[in-house]
């Protein structure tokens, strides 16, 4: 079962170690923000070769640049889910039964669970009503600030629409291109394509992400204790530098003294011959 670090490790760009924004994922499927991933390939141009920040892994840049590389809609609704178990209802009118109100003064019922399939916020009396009517019966609804747990995600997210077809659900993932794709898309490009029901490998995609949620875990802590170690060699060096420059002070002055001395002895031993 996925811990709660490993859902909010999901929730961040290896690159920035931020909140993900825009998330794009790569023929290996890690995860970067857009932003990012466009920043790591800059000086390169389409067709061109780029390596994978975490993996080192190859991959071809698309014709139309970094920003055609597909959407990682696994990660872009774990955010939504993200966001919605840390959302105040008291202050969210419900969308259903309000008429579009906003203002909290006006607000006759507020809203306490969120309707995955019709994206709405609903009351109690709505939420009642949506179980009830056949149409939207079988709807996913998640309570705000319900703490989601990985499998509680992936049983309420719903499936995410084609960019290319934006009415048709993301069912199919063609391992020849390493896409998501509708049966549009399918049909008209990928038709001879290995392909599979996404729902079948959505459990290797997931278990290769907590894998490398843990491997760069375990590289960030193995980073900063080499840190550590660094800090520690860079202050022992300093003080033996310093350490040392008093020893060569003191040394130069002994010389200086020894040397004055000798001087003196010798000058004396002129002077009396004369």
């Amino acid at each position: 079962m996925a811990t709660a670090k490993m859902l909010e490790d999901i929730a961040e760009c290896p690159i920035c170690t931020e909140v993900y924004t825009d998330p794009r994922v790569l023929p290996c499927v890690h995860t970067y923000c857009l932003k990012c991933i466009e920043a790591w390939s800059k000086g390169k141009q389409p067709g061109d070769e780029l390596a994978c920040p975490l993996c080192s892994k190859q991959f071809t840049l698309p014709s139309n640049g970094i920003s055609d590389l597909p959407k990682n809609f696994f990660v872009a609704n774990f955010l939504q889910a993200r966001t919605l178990s840390n959302f105040e209802s008291k202050t969210s009118p419900c969308e259903a039964c309000n008429g579009g109100v906003e203002k909290e003064s006006e607000v006759q019922n507020e809203a306490s669970v969120y309707c995955v399939e019709c994206q709405l916020k609903l009351c109690k009396n709505c939420e009642t009503g949506h179980k009830v009517i056949k149409a939207t019966r079988s709807h996913k609804l998640i309570n705000f600030g319900e703490k989601i747990c990985m499998e509680t995600f992936q049983q309420t997210m719903p499936l995410s629409y084609c960019d290319q077809h934006s009415d048709e659900f993301l069912k199919i993932y063609c391992f020849d291109c390493k896409l998501a794709i509708c049966l549009l898309c399918y049909i008209k490009s990928h038709n001879g394509h290995k392909c599979s029901d996404v729902n079948e490998v959505k459990d290797d995609f997931s278990k290769q992400m907590a894998s490398d949620v843990d491997s760069v875990s375990a590289g960030v802590e193995k980073y900063r204790e080499m840190l550590a170690s660094l800090e520690m060699e860079k202050n022992e060096f300093i003080e033996q530098v310093e350490k040392t420059g008093v020893e060569i002070s003191e040394k130069v002055e002994q010389l200086k003294r020894m040397i004055d001395d000798h001087k003196e002895k010798l000058m004396n031993e002129l002077l009396s011959r004369e």
